[in-house]
């Protein structure tokens, strides 16, 4: 039986998770659980669960500063396997470099964390014996479609649902309101992730994460909108053979295969996939002329080094701003491409290097919306 921390565990893919455990109590022990803010909800995983360690890393309130060494503690207990790394933002990368050089496995939802340092992560595995899974479905995809095949992988199509805004003219989304970017259509997600969706940040995260997990070029790694959000990623070998991994939106799917992976184990919880009800499976480009911040996002993975961090710095605090209403939806993606324009880009071959970054464009976004 395998020891699991579950880290945000009150945000929706921790709350999977558990779902997930709760089904599978036979082969899996919750032995730490961490939240952001939600003390509330917490206090209940834990009267339930009973693990040994639990934490609140804003403990002094909503506004309090973050404890990164809450996650710390319990990403390295050595009772603990498996890492489910589901906090969301910057916060989350002291955690992953430290389980993974404490051997462990990361189940990955803070695609944050590869964004950026995803050079670090892999020194951090190599040196501590850790392995990273992700839990994100279109890299969850990816690996259940290439294992046992890496070497002839040659390029990845990772689908999007296009979001609220898909069929919005490029000038409308100037008066998209925050209720409109938060009714996303196929998913139900946090706050932040669900208006990632709406600007496809999300999407330009999640190529810049498949970039570093599966040592793929830009060139060879694509984004095609899918409204159904059945595929959830397309696979191409150098023999140009494709094979695509489907399901129903569901994140527990994912969630069982990153703490499984090679293996599967049975589950009864998983809604059966029924190809009929799936319907007919469209695909559509992505709008560049309506989504800057995914281009942006783009840019900023192909000039690498610590520009990826500062792509998601500058995107967490104008997101930040959107949803308290001080930023215009469409702005955001004006804000990025403002901050990266103005970043020396610089090797993210350290920590100091990055959080520079990362606290630079979270000072100028900061100072633009001011």
């Amino acid at each position: 039986m395998r020891g699991v921390a579950v880290l945000g565990s009150t945000g929706s893919i921790g709350r999977s998770t558990l779902e997930v455990l709760r089904r599978q109590r036979d082969h899996f022990r919750l032995v730490a659980l961490t939240a952001g803010r939600n003390r509330e909800l917490l206090e209940g995983q834990v009267r339930e669960w009973k693990p040994a360690f639990a934490g609140l890393v804003h403990e002094n309130g909503p506004n309090g500063p973050a404890r990164p060494e809450v996650l710390i503690e319990a990403a390295t207990r050595p009772d603990v396997d498996i890492v489910v790394n589901a906090v969301v933002g910057a916060v989350g990368l002291d955690a992953t470099l430290a389980a993974l050089r404490a051997g462990k496995r990361v189940a990955l939802a803070n695609k944050e964390t590869m964004v950026m340092a995803g050079e670090l992560v892999a020194q951090a595995a190599a040196a501590g014996g850790g392995e990273v899974v992700p839990v994100d479905s279109e890299h969850n995809a990816v690996l259940q479609c290439i294992t046992g095949q890496e070497q002839t992988l040659c390029r990845l199509i990772l689908t999007a649902s296009g979001g609220p805004f898909r069929e919005w003219p490029a000038d409308q989304l100037q008066h998209a309101s925050v209720e409109d970017a938060l009714c996303h259509p196929t998913w139900k997600m946090g706050d932040k992730i669900t208006v990632d969706s709406a600007t496809l940040v999300n999407k330009a995260l999640e190529l810049i994460e498949a970039h570093y997990l599966f040592g793929l070029s830009y060139d060879a790694l694509e984004v095609v909108v899918h409204p159904q959000s059945i595929i959830h990623a397309f696979v191409e070998f150098q023999d140009g053979s494709v094979i695509a991994q489907l399901g129903f939106p569901s994140m527990e799917l994912p969630i069982l295969y990153a703490l499984t992976h090679p293996t599967r184990l049975a589950d009864s919880g998983t809604r059966r996939f029924d190809p009929v009800a799936a319907g007919p499976l469209t695909f559509e480009p992505v709008r560049l002329d309506a989504f800057g911040a995914f281009r942006a996002g783009v840019a900023a993975g192909r000039a690498g080094g610590t520009a990826p961090a500062v792509f998601n710095a500058a995107n967490e605090v104008a997101v930040e701003a959107f949803l308290d209403r001080r930023l215009g939806f469409a702005q955001i993606g004006n804000l990025i491409e403002h901050v990266l324009e103005g970043h020396r880009v610089v090797p993210a071959d350290s920590i100091g290097a990055v959080r520079s970054a990362d606290d630079w464009a979270r000072a100028r976004v900061r100072e633009l919306i001011r």
